[in-house]
């Protein structure tokens, strides 16, 4: 395990490094599987700050949903087989990944650990794996390009002022992201109401009981009182606005607009040259869409539950999408995926790679990198193993035939 980089405790003298360090390998060693971290998590962060991230819309229905449907899909374990090795690689726009695993874009990771969108995207560099730099980010691009190392991706809500997409899809070609993701499925955010009940905006608006709930994870305070508190590096703002929103989605509301069509989403065609992802469908019928406007892949997604409360899995879509597309063009996933058994499920299904989401922030939130890599290596461990009792060596081997469902709905 490495000593505390800069990017986690820039600035602290010997003592206090060793200390931090003394204090992951502590928290890490009672780590098994990547989801351990949620409850390592919960027990590091201030409440407002957990729920943030492990909350979802409306009553949450959604983010049961998306794990019931992961859970009811099975894996067809096949013996014998020669699986001496395993090879957990995937080829994705040209780039070889160690895994079929990227790290997804969650806004405001540095309110779980100082700096934390440069701890992830170095966590996925060191690994081989792309890290997706959210919108909502509070280290600049550049930043971030350089600690991704090439493989960092980036994430784009298209804001309500064209000539401002323009300008950000230009700075973030310069700053050498390798990919760029627009999410599409934010017209209007969700009903978050963890956020509300908590009170919960960026930049913090403090209440006595945000000072006690914050007094109670003194080690996060300390470490924010140091860093300062994060706030969203690309912003589009409006005069008061913060002064009247009076939770996080409240703050973000005027940052998105309805007018999101096809027609924008091809202007970004033109504007970006490189690989271009669209993040955010649900509808196998827009897949189509996807293709005439000339996107090289699609992020099918529910926002993991974040957005409409009651919407349809992410994984029980996957099969229509791949009927649609026929191979195409990738297709990526998102919405509750907790370990490499569940990344196996999709791989099986038709996905080429998984986004993690809360997973990655929860690892972060534990130990910084180190967390965040040490997931990762559990998802690898995870994932060979899976392959293996599957009677696989590649993940190309995975298909249909590989698992069994028993959703509802409509089959390709």
């Amino acid at each position: 395990m490495d000593t505390v980089t800069h990017s986690e405790a820039s600035g602290g003298g010997r003592p206090l490094a060793a200390w931090f360090e003394a204090a992951r390998q502590r928290r890490l060693k009672g780590i098994h599987t990547p989801w351990d971290f949620r409850s390592s998590a919960k027990r590091a962060l201030p409440r407002m700050v957990f729920d943030y991230i492990d909350g979802g819309a409306g009553s949450e229905i959604a983010i049961r949903m998306n794990r019931e449907a992961i859970d009811s899909v099975r894996l067809v374990p096949s013996a014998p087989r020669d699986v001496s090795f395993c090879d957990t690689s995937v080829t994705l726009f040209g780039q070889e990944l160690s895994l079929p695993v990227i790290i997804g874009p969650t806004g405001l990771a540095s309110a779980s650990w100082p700096r934390g969108e440069i701890a992830l995207a170095e966590a996925a560099a060191r690994t081989g794996i792309p890290y997706v730099m959210p919108n909502a980010a509070s280290v600049s691009p550049e930043d971030v390009a350089r600690a991704g190392e090439g493989r960092a991706w980036f994430q784009l809500y298209p804001p309500p002022d064209r000539e401002l997409t323009r300008k950000w899809v230009a700075r973030i070609r310069d700053c050498g992201f390798s990919a760029l993701e627009v999410t599409i499925d934010v017209a209007v955010p969700g009903q978050r109401l963890r956020d509300a009940y908590n009170g919960f905006v960026m930049p913090f608006r403090w209440t006595p009981g945000k000072f006690l709930d914050v007094a109670a994870r003194p080690v996060w305070a300390m470490k924010m009182l140091y860093h300062g508190q994060p706030t969203p590096y690309l912003q589009v703002e409006r005069d008061g606005s913060r002064a009247t929103a009076s939770n996080q989605s409240e703050n973000r509301r005027h940052r998105f607009t309805r007018a999101l069509s096809w027609d924008l989403l091809k202007i970004l065609r033109d504007e970006w040259h490189g690989p271009l992802l669209v993040k955010g469908l649900l509808d196998p019928r827009q897949a189509g869409q996807a293709l005439a406007a000339g996107y090289d892949g699609i992020v099918i997604s529910n926002h993991g539950g974040r957005q409409l409360d009651g919407s349809v899995s992410p994984i029980e879509m996957l099969p229509e999408f791949r009927s649609e597309v026929g191979g195409r063009i990738p297709l990526l996933i998102d919405g509750g995926f907790r370990s490499g058994v569940d990344v196996v499920k999709a791989v099986a299904l038709g996905a080429s790679a998984v986004q993690l989401g809360r997973v990655g922030v929860f690892a972060l939130a534990t130990a910084g990198r180190a967390g965040v890599e040490h997931a990762l290596t559990l998802f690898r461990a995870e994932i060979e193993t899976a392959m293996a009792l599957c009677g696989v060596t590649r993940l190309e081997q995975l298909d249909e035939h590989s698992v069994r469902h028993n959703w509802g709905g409509p089959r390709p």
